[in-house]
């Protein structure tokens, strides 16, 4: 039989369509400590960086608007700097569990490495994506690269989960030792595919929104791997030195603002931790980086939480809160959330996170105790207003974050602990700096009645435009009290 140069053409294809790897990256967007990514590329064969937008995957708990506004910026980051090492980022749409499985046919990938996820949903999905792949000869090839340990390696001397953070805290210190991250992976000519395959345009995602409200979040961060590692060079040059201090200060620059950075994978806590553990070891008194450690371990406690009790993003996880008798208010909601409460240092914080995607976390304590306490609105009507509006929207943190403030979760600060939004403002923004940047109607109050302008006098008060009280706190407080006396 004659064999024509054609013929050879397909065997050749063939080949090279059966001899590659598929990185698919998630909240994972970064290229230095990816364990998932350094495994791929010890294999020396071509490695093809795939990320599938499929927001339908993530029900009932899609990305939010300003989360959908960091993820363009990132995938847009990510994809530069792939190209600058000779590779690209592949971006598709649709449900992974099709779009996966499809790729890996198209391409001939023998190896699909990706991050294992702890959410409900992205949970369920691997598992079928990892189905699929190994139904088809596929190796499925999972890595942890989102938190320093498994939830499932710290557990109690009982073998159960815990739901206090402190001897969690304990125990991950005395038993676990963190990794020392991976360096930037390296791309070769022999990581590279002879043909890569199609891939839409960051821009077809349709992420970021149409009417500008986003003006704010771009003098505010840079996302991206290169904005994670300077936001992290600046804080252990610096402001670490007084975090146990500063950083229940919004007037001050006294927290790292890592926290979206590390929501979308832009840096590994790894490397976050690292990098933290040696400014300790450098200072004269290591214990402001200490308590940055522990707030690096409250991350892995809230991961902990939500893979060993997924139902708490809906439902509390103290069960005696199904009872509670919550108020259904949207106007009062509607308030809340545009700032317009007639407590400065709750409008203070609702603006910072509209403006910027982002609130400070003393302030973030202080607008969820307000809601939950002095409103009486359920704490889920919180978690959904955060999940849309924060750039770093995570739904362990945000989940553990809101049930501690409602008093109905693990480690929660007991209800009837209800902030006094004028003292919490007095104490921690004592010259009232930080409401006069975001409620400047206020800005000629002096700090002696910035926190409760209503008792101001006349010449301060008149002509603000800045709203009554909704509500007298010391009546909303009884109400509160009142209310959880009928679950105890």
């Amino acid at each position: 039989m004659r064999v024509g140069r054609p013929y050879f053409a397909r065997i050749l294809q063939t080949a090279s369509r059966m001899a590659c790897t598929l990185v698919w990256f998630r909240r994972d967007l970064r290229l230095t400590d990816h364990p998932a990514l350094e495994h791929a590329l010890r294999r020396s064969l071509p490695v093809i960086p795939v990320y599938c937008w499929s927001p339908e995957d993530e029900a009932p708990w899609q990305p939010g608007a300003a989360s959908r506004w960091w993820l363009h910026h990132a995938l847009e980051a990510l994809g530069a700097r792939l190209e600058t090492l000779g590779s690209r980022l592949i971006v598709r749409q649709g449900s992974a569990v099709e779009v996966i499985p499809a790729l890996a046919r198209e391409t001939g990938a023998t190896s699909v490495c990706w991050h294992e996820r702890f959410e409900p949903a992205g949970r369920s999905v691997d598992d079928r994506v990892a189905a699929a792949l190994r139904h088809a000869g596929v190796e499925a090839s999972v890595h942890n690269g989102v938190l320093l340990h498994n939830p499932d390696a710290v557990r109690t001397g009982s073998d159960m989960p815990y739901r206090v953070f402190t001897p969690f805290w304990k125990n991950l210190q005395q038993n676990l030792e963190v990794e020392r991250p991976l360096p930037e992976a390296v791309f070769t000519p022999a990581h590279r595919p002879d043909a890569w395959p199609a891939s839409a345009s960051i821009a077809s995602l349709g992420l970021l929104p149409t009417i500008p409200w986003d003006r704010g979040f771009y003098t505010a961060w840079q996302p991206g791997e290169a904005g994670a590692r300077e936001a992290l060079d600046r804080f252990v040059e610096g402001p670490i030195a007084a975090y146990d201090s500063d950083r229940n200060r919004p007037d001050r620059i006294g927290t790292s603002r890592l926290s979206p950075h590390l929501c979308f994978g832009e840096i590994s806590p790894r490397t976050v931790w690292h990098a933290a553990s040696a400014r300790r070891a450098a200072m004269a008194d290591g214990k402001p980086a200490h308590v940055f450690l522990s707030e690096v371990a409250w991350r892995e406690f809230s991961y902990h939480l939500l893979y060993h009790f997924p139902h708490t993003p809906e439902s509390p996880l103290n069960t005696r809160f199904e009872a509670f008798p919550w108020r259904e208010d949207p106007e009062a909601l509607r308030r809340w959330q545009r700032g317009e409460t007639g407590y400065p240092i709750v409008d203070a914080g609702m603006r910072e996170l509209w403006t910027t995607g982002w609130m400070h976390n003393r302030v973030r304590m202080i607008v969820a105790s307000f809601l939950t306490k002095d409103l009486l609105i359920p704490w889920q009507a919180g978690a959904r207003w955060f999940w849309d509006t924060l750039v770093d929207a995570d739904l362990a943190n945000n989940t553990m974050g809101w049930q501690w403030s409602a008093g109905c979760g693990a480690d929660a600060q007991p209800f009837f602990r209800i902030f006094n939004p004028m003292s919490q403002g007095r104490r921690f923004d004592p010259d009232g700096a930080y409401v006069r940047r975001w409620a400047p109607e206020l800005a000629k109050l002096p700090a002696s009645d910035i926190h409760a302008p209503w008792e101001a006098a006349p010449l301060f008060r008149h002509g603000t435009g800045y709203p009554d009280p909704m509500v007298d706190h010391a009546a909303a407080r009884d109400v509160a009290l009142a209310a959880f006396e009928r679950i105890k």
